[in-house]
């Protein structure tokens, strides 16, 4: 996979929080949906957030669209905090960041025509001469490869990947630099999967997009993402280059997480001989674990895991942009 990135980040999230409900200055009993989260993304690039279902994934793509407050942390594009932006100042910088969603029909209005809905966003934002809009929105449909006739039908009336291509090519009217693709594939049949992944991979070539590409099906993080960052209960806990994280998982849950990929040809070296299968559910994120937050799942736990919050921190022997959460990975690097 070639990647075509600007050396300074578009998107620079720091210590990205996201609490629900709690009591007192210290929010206790508080859902803590996000913790201290970072990550960056360039221009160009694809960067793969992924975990389980509630790990905070999601809470963190609405967060950067504005969908979502933080709680607490910064939020940078293009050098400018999103974090407390009015409603009139998004209106303005969603020209730039714009969002697609897991299920498309759903995105999209029943009673509104194809052309109405990819349109919507030129009108709201008044680009261009309208005379000339419907010429627009059909160059938007052949940029996806959707045929022109289909333009005056409704949803309900096209395919789910019709649609998910409906909902990209709302997506693009703007002209955004980045997109977040929350789980933008997993309502899809597995052929239909692959043509969109396709269709992302070809849009970014051409127009230099960026994309937070949010989901839990690790076989389509690997053919599209650059780089990857795993969550867990709300945190990272590795991140690095596809490869290199694929190849080698330098903590517990990145691991397990591999090893249950039934397709064994996704993964060259998954660093383990056996598949790992993690006892129980995670913990509740609003009463986690003392010290790991995954010590009570992982197999290689130890008594120091139970106490201590270990850091994401730069493991030894290995690339500067690869971290792990893990007192131990560089010991679970030979497991």
């Amino acid at each position: 996979m070639s990647m075509r990135t600007s050396a300074a980040p578009l998107l620079e999230v720091t210590d990205l929080r996201r609490y629900f409900g709690g009591r007192g200055s210290d929010r206790r009993g508080a859902i803590r949906a996000v913790e201290n989260v970072s990550f960056t993304v360039r221009l160009g690039e694809t960067l793969g957030l992924v975990g389980e279902s509630g790990c905070g994934k999601s809470t963190t793509g609405r967060m950067i669209v504005g969908l979502d407050d933080p709680t607490a942390g910064s939020i940078m594009f293009r050098g400018e905090n999103l974090s407390g932006l009015s409603p009139k100042e998004w209106r303005t910088k969603r020209r730039e960041i714009q969002i697609v969603f897991q299920n498309p029909q759903s995105a999209l209005d029943p009673r509104l025509t194809i052309r109405r809905q990819i349109r919507e966003p030129l009108d709201l934002h008044d680009i261009g001469p309208a005379a000339q809009r419907d010429e627009v929105v059909v160059d938007l449909m052949n940029s996806v490869s959707l045929l022109p006739e289909l333009a005056d039908r409704y949803p309900h009336q096209i395919s789910g990947g019709q649609a998910q291509r409906v909902v990209i090519a709302r997506a693009l009217a703007l002209n955004p630099s980045l997109i977040v693709c929350d789980e933008p594939v997993s309502a899809l049949d597995v052929s239909v999967q692959a043509k969109v992944i396709a269709l992302l991979e070809d849009l970014q070539a051409k127009r230099g997009l960026s994309y937070l590409f949010i989901s839990h099906d690790l076989r389509v993080v690997k053919m599209l993402c650059h780089r990857v960052s795993v969550m867990y209960l709300g945190q990272i806990v590795e991140e690095g280059l596809t490869d290199g994280l694929y190849n080698q998982p330098l903590h517990p849950y990145t691991k397990a997480l591999l090893s249950a990929i039934p397709d064994v040809s996704i993964v060259a070296n998954r660093g383990t001989s056996r598949r790992m299968v993690l006892q129980g559910d995670p913990p509740s994120p609003a009463h986690p674990p003392t010290g790991c937050h995954f010590h009570t799942r992982c197999p290689f736990v130890r008594e120091r895991c139970k106490q201590e919050m270990p850091a994401l921190r730069p493991i030894e022997g290995e690339a500067s942009d690869r971290k792990a959460r893990c007192h131990f990975a560089e010991e679970l690097k030979a497991v």
